[in-house]
């Protein structure tokens, strides 16, 4: 493990909620309502939060690779393609 990650332990709910700590919140500026991507991998869950930081910091990533659309457009594809994965 890489010294500048946090090791935190969390509970999760009867929901699967999970709190996360307030220091890790601070550090990645998640608020209350801030949406995350989950990925599954062969490690364990990655959550990564969307905030303006990190799409400040994605901005210019996808040039040439989208075609022109819109990244309103792509997230509602990708929404419309996870919705049927799980029909």
């Amino acid at each position: 493990m890489q010294a500048s990650q946090i090791k935190n332990c969390v509970t999760f709910a009867t929901k699967g909620q999970v709190v996360i700590p307030s220091a890790v919140r601070r550090r990645f500026e998640i608020k209350e309502g801030t949406r995350a991507t989950l990925t599954v991998t062969g490690q364990g869950i990655m959550l990564k939060p969307i905030t303006a930081a990190t799409i400040g910091a994605a901005r210019g990533t996808l040039s040439g690779k989208n075609r022109g659309k819109s990244l309103a457009r792509e997230w509602r594809e990708h929404k419309q393609a996870e919705a049927k994965l799980e029909d």
